[in-house]
């Protein structure tokens, strides 16, 4: 088995299909001892997903592994006047806000020590003369120039959401809205922020987040359409920082700090992005390369986790002879998708208090069409390729 790509969904893939005995490898293109760059969002992983975490073997290491505690969510969404959703009342008890990095990493020492081959600043791709039938054969690109040949029963694409190997093998990328992620990280010398909850707080033209890192530093997201925001403009000079102001409660809370900004912005896509099919002859896609979560319900991680183990699931049942199991697998996702969608679009639609705005009354309105992106893809500022809005390289 062949995956591309050794981000969670990759990885989970890989712990269970190499524990399982099978022959995996996984292509990365990030190097653990090469220089990194910093977590692409300061991402959260909800406290629901301890089971995934105990399915990976991977529970102890992440609790000891430095990661900051999550006590839950404070949004200021619909009122001025802030709701709290405490996780330490809840059956699951505390989430945690991951280093990615760390994280990340942890994920592909279990992979490897499971038996999988971990090949690092490497990607997979399907040969130029491959029919798209199994045996797939693959082409794994090192960053030095290398080119190494090989053959795969099965291919799992999680190259996130650019899904490179699904759409060489057909499928197409479906793009639900056109929602931008503008982050900057900001330090404090007085070092008394203390509050682990993950800030919301929508204004005028799409919402910010904020979550304190276990550096000590805190991350300030941006969400807004592509349409409506100037990129240029916020991923050049203090124009984010400054704008921070249009929400009130997270800008007191940044001065009461006396936060400032650290290094540039850093801009990439966080729309809701699917596959219109996520299997198909001997392949599956998993994590973001099947569906890409809009930050606000944070589910990416948990769904990267949950969709790479349900593909080693898939996988075996395959090889066992079930020959059903990938179009299961591909419905079950497609069920998830469209909950997902409709929890989305309630949860926007509680926000009523501009209903002139742009980017609420797109969320209020019927879903419109969802284009299909794959033959308009155009690289530039907005990339619909996952790739960052900005010169700094981002992780999905």
């Amino acid at each position: 088995v062949a995956i591309a790509g050794g981000g969670p969904a990759g990885a989970a893939a890989g712990i269970a299909l190499a524990g399982a005995g099978l022959r995996v490898l996984i292509a990365d293109r990030r190097s653990t001892h090469g220089a990194q760059d910093r977590a692409p969002f300061g991402e959260s992983l909800p406290p629901s997903a301890r089971s995934l975490l105990r399915d990976l073997g991977g529970l102890d290491e992440l609790l000891a592994d430095g990661h900051r505690p999550s006590p839950g969510t404070l949004a200021f969404w619909g009122s001025d006047i802030g709701t709290a959703n405490d996780f330490l009342f809840q059956v699951h008890g505390l989430g945690w806000q991951l280093d990615r990095i760390r994280f990340d990493a942890g994920l592909r020492r279990r992979a490897r020590a499971a038996g999988a081959e971990l090949v690092e600043s490497a990607s997979l791709h399907l040969d130029a003369s491959d029919g798209g039938q199994s045996p797939f054969r693959c082409l794994l690109r090192s960053q030095d120039g290398a080119t190494r040949r090989l053959s795969a029963d099965r291919l799992i694409d999680a190259s996130g959401r650019s899904a490179l190997l699904a759409r060489h093998l057909g499928a197409e990328r479906i793009v639900h809205d056109r929602l931008l992620a503008f982050r900057l990280f900001l330090s404090s010398p007085s070092g008394t922020d203390r509050d682990g909850r993950t800030w919301v707080e929508a204004t005028e033209d799409g919402w910010w987040y904020s979550v304190l890192l276990a550096t000590g530093e805190r991350l300030i997201v941006l969400l807004g359409d592509a349409d409506l925001l100037d990129r240029r403009t916020l991923l050049a000079g203090e124009a984010l920082w400054r704008r921070l102001a249009s929400a009130p409660h997270l800008h007191a809370l940044c001065r009461q700090h006396d936060y400032h900004p650290v290094g540039r912005v850093h801009g990439s896509p966080a729309g809701s992005v699917a596959l219109d099919r996520a299997a198909g002859s001997n392949w599956l896609a998993v994590g973001d390369a099947a569906l890409a979560f809009d930050p606000l319900s944070s589910k990416g991680i948990a769904n990267a986790l949950y969709t790479g183990l349900s593909a080693a699931r898939t996988v075996r049942a395959e090889l066992a002879g079930d020959h059903q199991a990938g179009a299961r697998y591909a419905a079950h996702l497609n069920q998830i998708h469209q909950v997902y969608r409709q929890q989305l679009s309630a949860f926007y639609g509680l926000e009523q208090r501009w209903p002139e705005a742009p980017f609420w009354q797109r969320r209020r309105q019927p879903a419109a069409p969802a284009v299909r992106a794959d033959r308009s893809d155009r690289p530039g500022d907005d990339r619909a390729d996952g790739a960052p809005l900005s010169t700094v390289s981002g992780s999905a």
